[in-house]
């Protein structure tokens, strides 16, 4: 598996997992084991669709009639059994068959989990329940009584699906509205990282267009969504693309633009996610001392407790109290570069003088130790000992392919490919507020 150039901590900078909805069980199929109870009847397509609708084959005279449930908070499977009135001892046995070795953890389903019920009367005739996008458990009971369970798996197919508008709301709520995930608003976001400030440089009528890996069943729902493949935006403050290629020679992968210049760059502009840039970097009147003075960094106000992240790689050369910088980072990086973080709650895990950190660690909490007013992160850039302002820094740039020829090669055709992806969809005369699916490579 490829390796990315993004700690756990930046990749934590936004974001959410997005939870894919229990679809129709018609279409599945099954050529699976059965948990450990008495051999199940022959079943060519174990799916909902073949349940029989003969409510005599379980010996009741009850219409048989389908629930569409949801685990309530606090609920148990078996809770949520009496709640819909099925027999006890039906409810028990079903459940004993679903939480067979490989199959269900009954203690792991959360609130909000939907559960397909068929019964007749009080008499459970069949449960199924999706635990994970792509694969679906069903409990039938046959003519004998007895609940046997079946794994149903989706026939997926790869997709390459692309998103494209303009930013009315904000880049997440437009993109999600378009059909993009969270997780894909989060790679959008960080192929982006180094180049834009999202709380303060995204404007209204900024377009966007993402690229990203899907898997499709048999009916065309999506049931998993990959990683972003292609990122543009092409705005106020940034027009830039950018593509995600794993470089051969290392197996690392980034995003690039067009000419193979990486996206990471040696600097992260901001170090803190959702803060609100308070005071810029200059002569200011000092808010507690009263004298004018050089304001020597950038403060940015936030919650006390938001991770404060490592801006780049390098050795943690103080992690103390500082007088009025209250707790107090100083960061030391290559090329004479220097980054402090003031104001600190308290410090991450582990950080200490000589730590080597990576960029995007936790390094510490935003906080209001020292001379502050109130909850914000103070961070300095120094370059050869001489404060900087980090807003207008233009920081050294990442890996250039053009210096590998043979690796600028793969990734000049990775790049075409990719284009006839977006060329492809744009032809199928895809519209700014639509979803395009591009063809499926052939399996």
């Amino acid at each position: 598996m490829a390796k990315s150039t993004l700690s756990p901590g930046l990749r934590s900078l936004i974001g959410l997992t997005a939870l894919a909805l229990l679809g129709s069980a018609i279409g599945y199929v099954s050529h699976l084991e059965e948990a450990a109870v008495p051999a199940a009847p022959q079943v060519e397509e174990a799916s909902l669709a073949s349940l029989p609708v003969d409510p005599q084959a379980f010996g009741v005279g009850e219409p048989l009639v389908s629930i569409d449930a949801k685990v309530r908070r606090n609920e148990t499977l078996s809770g949520m059994m009496d709640r819909l009135d099925i027999a006890r001892r039906d409810g028990a046995q079903a459940l004993y068959s679903l939480s067979q070795p490989g199959f269900l953890d009954a203690r792991k389903v959360r609130a909000g989990q939907k559960v397909k019920v068929y019964k007749a009367g009080d008499t459970l005739s069949a449960l199924a329940i999706e635990p994970e996008p792509g694969r679906r458990l069903m409990t039938k009971r046959g003519t004998d009584g007895a609940y046997r369970t079946f794994e149903l798996t989706s026939r997926l197919t790869p997709v390459d699906k692309v998103v494209k508008g303009q930013i009315k709301t904000s880049l997440y709520v437009d993109a999600r509205a378009l059909g993009a995930g969270d997780q894909q608003v989060v790679d959008f976001a960080q192929a982006f990282a180094f180049d834009v400030d999202f709380q303060r440089e995204i404007h209204p009528d900024d377009a966007f267009e993402i690229v990203y890996e899907s898997m499709v069943d048999e009916r065309g729902n999506e049931i998993r969504r990959g990683a972003v493949i292609f990122a543009a935006l092409n705005g106020r403050a940034i027009k830039k693309n950018y593509y995600q290629f794993t470089s051969p020679d290392d197996g690392v992968t980034d995003y690039f633009d067009e000419t193979g210049q990486s996206a990471t760059r040696f600097l992260m502009k901001t170090p803190i996610n959702g803060a609100r840039l308070s005071s810029h970097f200059g002569k200011r009147r000092h808010p507690i001392s009263g004298y004018t003075r050089l304001h020597k960094g950038t403060d940015f106000a936030a919650p006390t407790g938001t991770p404060v992240y490592a801006a780049g790689h390098g050795t943690v050369e103080r992690a103390s109290r500082y007088g009025g910088y209250g707790h107090y980072v100083r960061i030391r990086h290559a090329n004479g570069y220097k980054t402090a973080y003031a104001h600190l709650s308290r410090f991450g895990r582990g950080i200490r003088s000589g730590k080597r950190v990576r960029q995007g660690d936790v390094i510490g909490y935003v906080g209001s130790t020292g001379a502050s007013t109130g909850p914000h992160l103070h961070y300095e850039v120094y370059i050869k000992g001489k404060p900087v302002n980090a807003m207008t820094l233009k920081l050294p740039t990442g890996r250039k392919l053009e210096n590998t020829p043979e690796v600028q090669a793969a990734f000049d055709i990775r790049r075409e490919e990719i284009d006839a992806i977006r060329a492809g969809a744009s032809t199928d005369g895809v519209q700014s507020a639509q979803v395009a699916e591009a063809t499926p490579p052939a399996l």
